[in-house]
Order: C-alpha cells, then sequence, then structure tokens
C-alpha cells in the first residue's frame, strides 16, 4: 500500500504561473520566503477555504525544494486520502509509517491537516515529525481549512508550534480576484474570454479554482468542436451540456 505519495514536479503547479491577487499576495510571498536560499523561515501554515490555491502553493513549494535536492518527487501527505493512508486503522507503532516514508525527504509537505482523524497514534507521529524537521531546519509547509487555534484534533502543542511559523490566509472570494485568475486561466489555455463571459461564468460557476478550470476547459472544447468564438451564448451551451 502506498502510505504517503508524492508531488512530482510540475510546472503547471509553480511560483511562476500562480495568480497573485489582493486575497493571497502574503500567502505568495510567505511561500516564496520559506524556499529563499540562505532564508531564515522554515515553517509556514496556510489556511482558507477550498479551490482557493493552498495546494498549488504547496506544490510550488515541493517543486522548488526538490529542484534543489535533484529529486524528481517529494514526499507528501494530504489527510484527505486519510482511509489509504492508514486503511481505517491506527495502532500506536515503534516506527513511524510517516517518518519512514519522509526519511531524508527535503521538505515536510502536510495538506488538508483540519481532516487529522481523532487519534492519539497519528498525533504522535505527526509531532514528532513535525520536531525532526523543524529541529534540522528542513522547510515544513501545511495547509488547512480552519486558522492554527480551531483547527480540531490536534494538541496544544503542535497548535502552539504552528503559530511559531509564519501564518496566512488564502482568500480569493472577491470579484476582482477571480477575474484576475480567470484571464490567466484562459491565458494558459490561448482562449480569448471576453470579460462580459466571465461576468457570466462568475454568476453560474462555481467560484473555486477547480470548477471554474473545468468551465473553461468545457468551453475551449465547445468552441473548438463547433468552430466558434467564446460569447455568453456559446458559454451558455456550453454549461448546459454539463448538466
Amino acid at each position: 500500500m502506498q502510505l504517503v505519495f508524492d508531488f512530482p514536479v510540475h510546472e503547471k503547479y509553480g511560483f511562476d504561473n500562480f495568480v497573485v491577487c489582493s486575497g493571497n499576495a502574503t500567502a505568495f510571498q510567505f511561500a516564496q520566503r520559506l524556499v529563499e536560499p540562505g532564508g531564515t523561515e522554515n515553517l509556514l501554515y496556510l489556511y482558507g477555504p477550498a479551490g482557493s490555491g493552498k495546494t498549488h502553493l504547496l506544490t510550488a513549494i515541493g517543486s522548488a525544494c526538490s529542484a534543489r535536492a535533484g529529486l524528481a518527487t517529494v514526499p507528501f501527505v494530504s489527510f484527505k486520502e486519510i482511509d489509504e493512508i492508514y486503511g481505517g486503522e491506527y495502532p500506536a507503532e515503534e516506527v513511524s509509517r510517516l517518518a519512514e516514508r519522509f526519511r531524508n525527504a527535503p521538505a515536510l509537505l502536510v495538506d488538508d491537516l483540519h481532516l487529522i482523524p481523532d487519534q492519539q497514534s497519528v498525533r504522535i507521529e505527526l509531532w514528532q515529525l513535525f520536531n525532526d524537521f523543524y529541529q534540522s531546519g528542513r522547510p515544513i509547509a501545511i495547509t488547512g481549512l480552519y486558522p492554527p487555534k480551531e483547527l480540531p484534533h490536534l494538541d496544544g502543542h503542535l497548535i502552539s508550534r504552528l503559530l511559531w511559523g509564519l501564518v496566512a490566509r488564502v482568500d480569493i472570494s472577491d470579484e476582482d480576484s477571480r477575474r484576475l485568475i480567470m484571464k490567466k486561466l484562459a491565458e494558459d489555455r490561448q482562449i480569448i474570454l471576453p470579460a462580459d463571459v466571465i461576468d457570466y461564468l462568475l454568476l453560474h460557476v462555481r467560484r473555486d479554482v477547480p470548477s471554474l478550470i473545468e468551465a473553461l476547459e468545457t468551453l475551449k472544447r465547445f468552441a473548438f468542436s463547433t468552430k466558434r468564438k467564446i460569447t455568453v451564448r456559446l458559454a451558455r451551451e456550453a454549461l448546459a451540456l454539463r448538466m
């Protein structure tokens, strides 16, 4: 069983193509500080709603760390896949599964910390792993939905440790941020997306980034297949076909 997954070195999710706006600028700057050569920061916690770009920044951090170490991948754990990682059982072990998998890793990357189970053995594993990386000065980047003090199932000492480092909220819920992201996504796909189409999509599509990407891919395929320009009318027809 694969207990912990790897982040590949993936240019699709790097610092260069992260859309910086008012709601994520601090998180972006903190993430870059974490991987600066000779930098003094080695701990970052990012929180905010799903689809706001936390995992993108986590991947960018992992890519920077693995590239510096000459590796193709970097170990990564998401508590979203907790059942796949532990198989539904959380026995106390002399040797931590996580510690074995993260042995000699250039960074500790943890996604979706808010989903950690209410199991003491898992908390102990994470606590020991956190301390090993922190004391060795290797970067630690963790994400979750909530601020540190609102995270469930964590001991107070780990919460206090998270507050030792950099903490930033990632929030792209405002209209200007969404429009910037839509424009960037369209540019990446080499399609022209008029302003009225952007407004239409923001009214009729869920506003998390994965949903916006899916909508743009749908528009692109439909426009190419029908050999038509992207307009509000085309967007309406394309989205109707998804339902």
